[in-house]
């Protein structure tokens, strides 16, 4: 972690104190700690504890500018590697939420384009209170990573989620995050993946589709090319946008991306199959506009090929991951889904749930295997949930490889 600057926001809450050990154990791992604190910060542990833990000068207003030769908030925003909030309070989450910058920690949040991880601590109420809930999917939605709060003994005395993280998990995830980024965990990977929602047309003017817009299987492609991989995606009706560096071939109907994901799917390390495909499609397809006539009209609808059961009965060294979207009942319908179709992981998310449904940029995922339930994830930008997909994924098939080598 040698030369990475991280820069430290402390805010007013109780679980300020805990700044220091986070401080410490930051500098410890060998990075250049720049604290900022807000002015409610100060009233709970001093400047002169943290510039003595960091060895730097600790900022805590925006006008006292120590270098004339630059603008304090701008450099160290420049500076800055990531940008680490805690304890983030109620309040400073919702400065950010909302583009505010009446400090120094807000004006840096505001100017800054690295990575923004924030760890809150409050009453749990204040927690679960709506207005922060809504502040904390808006900060999701625009990448920020978040470090949930534990469960345990409150200032207030209530036991409950809200207190901050220990510092020992805070630097584990943060140099946890370094090395991601660091590292290449599929380089020299084939990845395909599917993506959108399919169009079973009725004539040449309707069909049937669904509301997928193709955000998480494009989120999986960008994730997987930044680790390294070959990425082609195999993708229907979307309205995300397309990430660079990744080949993309458009289909349309069910059978059409059946054929483009089979006919790549032999050269594949990796194969995640997230988009929505429809179940049904029209038995005929009418070869002009059908017209008006009458009060009713009856289609009539033939199952379509189920390519992800198609894939989990022709796979031999491939990793396969499925995507459920449910409404309800998600570890029963999940696991019943990853038996069937022979995938290796399952994800699923329940689609009713408030950022987590389709079109948005947040998502709430719980990932399966046989064994059942891996891994329940909070709310996130879908591209934080791609990472945390990819890396399991990596880490399971480099175990069968290396598993393959032993034997």
């Amino acid at each position: 972690m040698k030369g990475k600057t991280i820069v430290l926001g402390i805010t007013g809450g109780i679980a300020a104190y805990k700044g220091a050990a986070l401080c410490s154990k930051l500098t410890q791992a060998g990075f250049d700690v720049h604290v900022m604190m807000t002015e409610g910060a100060t009233q709970f542990i001093t400047p002169l504890t943290l510039q003595a833990l960091s060895r730097n000068p600790v900022h805590t207003g925006v006008f006292e500018e120590q270098n004339p030769n630059v603008i304090t908030h701008i450099d160290l925003a420049d500076r800055a590697d990531m940008i680490i909030v805690a304890p983030a309070t109620a309040n400073t989450i919702a400065k950010m939420a909302h583009g505010l910058a009446d400090d120094m920690l807000s004006s840096t949040l505001l100017a800054a384009t690295c990575p923004v991880v924030v760890a809150p601590a409050m009453n749990v109420h204040m927690y679960e209170h709506p207005a922060v809930q809504h502040n904390l999917r808006l900060l999701a939605e625009r990448g920020v990573t978040f470090i949930e709060p534990e469960t345990g003994q409150l200032a207030c005395g209530y036991v409950a989620k809200g207190r901050l993280a220990e510092p020992e998990s805070i630097v584990a995830i943060v140099c946890d995050m370094f090395a991601e980024s660091a590292r290449k965990p599929l380089a020299g990977k084939k990845v395909l993946i599917t993506a959108g929602g399919t169009v079973e047309r009725l004539d040449p003017v309707r069909y049937l589709t669904n509301d997928s817009s193709g955000k998480m299987g494009f989120a999986l492609a960008a994730a997987a090319r930044d680790f390294g991989a070959d990425v082609t995606v195999v993708a229907a009706k979307t309205t995300a946008k397309i990430p660079d560096g990744i080949s993309l071939v458009r289909v349309e109907s069910a059978e059409q991306m059946l054929e483009a994901v089979l006919s790549r799917f032999e050269q594949s390390d990796l194969v995640i199959k997230s988009a929505a495909v429809a179940d049904y499609r029209p038995v005929v397809r009418a070869e002009s506009k059908i017209k008006k006539s009458g009060d009713r009209i009856m289609l009539e609808l033939v199952k379509t090929t189920d390519i992800l059961q198609t894939l989990g009965e022709r796979k031999t060294s491939q990793f396969l991951i499925g995507f459920a979207a449910e409404t309800g009942d998600l570890d029963h319908y999940a696991m019943d889904k990853l038996q069937r179709k022979r995938a290796d992981l399952l994800v699923a998310n329940d689609v009713s749930e408030d950022g987590a449904g389709f079109n948005t940029d947040t998502n709430i995922i719980r990932i399966y295997d046989k064994d059942g339930l891996v891994e329940a994830l909070p709310i996130m930008s879908k591209l934080d949930a791609a990472k945390r997909v990819l890396k399991l994924a990596s880490e399971r098939m480099t175990q069968t490889e290396a598993k393959e080598v032993r034997e």
